[in-house]
């Protein structure tokens, strides 16, 4: 038979025990329930969207990912068809506005489309069935189109969009990347221009010099009199840039907090045998050091020449330390000599 001690100790460790896996089983529902939370939120935000555009083909609002742009590709002269569908979600009925617009890319290489009545290429090319649209409540309308290539196109690559913009309901414009690429010889080219090596980064600038819309890859390699400072093959800068297009990009680095001096060197590739180098030179001066080593210098200097430096004293300055003296001793300074002299000369001992 178990005393009450025992008994009591037994008890709380059961009490415990029930505690404890209890709170494991409440935080592991509380972590299962997070992913659930998290979609149910994204499943809201998707749903207070009340309409969507994509291209024609798509069963559902969400782009399917085997066709999320139009493409299309013929020779100068040529007639492209294709069509676009707007779903209103919404109760109400949706009034929506089409037009195209020319692609291209802003100064840190991101997409972007032109305004209304601003473009010359692929968005002055697009016709559309009809500009302004009306879908009833929960329908879809397919809009038809056509991109009329002019004769005289260049070959490559047009890079535009199919714009969606709502003129009731919830503002908002949708913008469908066209990619649209006219027959005939096919250029891939690209420069490196403006590399410039600071403490933040390594600065440059990308130009399109082809025809092709390209995917940009970096390498690095910086190196200094210790050795490599950075060294990596080729990268993804995360950058489609397009013909004629620039971007001024940054990649970066760990720098030198040492003295040095590093030799930059970009070397850009992208698909169809495009290639380009730039360098640059970067020089570490750390000037933290540098003002340090100056100050304990300059007060080690200051010291050393402090106590080897001997005060001039004058005979004014010096007879003004000692006090005047007496009559008496100069008189008999010179007696004194007098004496010796005459003594000198007696002896027969010249002077």
């Amino acid at each position: 038979m178990l005393s009450k001690s025992t008994a009591n100790a037994q008890w709380l460790r059961r009490r415990l025990r029930d505690a404890v896996t209890a709170a494991v089983v409440c935080g592991l529902g509380l972590l299962a329930m997070v992913p659930a939370t998290q979609a149910a939120a994204a499943g809201a935000a998707d749903n207070n969207r009340t309409w969507d555009a994509a291209p024609t083909g798509v069963s559902d609002l969400d782009r399917d990912p085997g066709r999320p742009f139009f493409y299309a590709e013929g020779a100068p002269g040529a007639v492209l068809e294709d069509a676009v569908a707007v779903t209103n979600r919404g109760d109400k009925p949706l009034t929506v506005r089409l037009r195209g617009a020319d692609a291209y890319n802003k100064g840190d290489g991101s997409f972007a489309i032109r305004a209304e009545k601003r473009s010359k290429s692929t968005g002055a090319w697009l016709a559309f069935a009809r500009t302004k649209v009306t879908v009833p409540p929960r329908t879809r309308a397919e809009v038809p189109f056509s991109v009329t290539v002019p004769r005289d196109a260049t070959p490559g690559d047009h890079p535009g969009a199919v714009v969606v913009e709502s003129a009731s309901g919830e503002a908002r414009s949708d913008g469908i990347r066209l990619h649209l690429r006219v027959a005939g010889p096919q250029l891939a080219a690209i420069d490196v221009e403006k590399v410039s090596a600071q403490s933040d980064g390594i600065h440059y600038t990308l130009v399109n010099r082809g025809n092709t819309a390209l995917s940009p890859k970096l390498a690095v390699r910086a190196k200094g009199f210790y050795g490599d400072v950075l060294r990596h093959g080729p990268r993804d800068v995360g950058v489609e840039l397009l013909p004629g297009q620039r971007a001024r990009l940054t990649a970066k680095w760990p720098g030198t907090s040492a003295l040095d001096s590093v030799d930059v060197r970009l070397t850009v590739t992208a698909a169809g045998g495009a290639r380009a180098s730039g360098t640059t030179e970067y020089t570490a001066v750390p000037w933290g050091w540098i003002v340090l080593v100056v100050l304990v210098g300059g007060g080690a200097a200051a010291a050393w020449w402090r106590r080897r430096a001997v005060p001039i004293r004058t005979v004014d300055a010096a007879r003004a330390e000692i006090g005047p003296w007496p009559p008496g001793e100069e008189l008999d300074l010179v007696s004194n000599r007098a004496g010796d002299e005459s003594e000198h000369e007696a002896a027969g001992v010249p002077r």
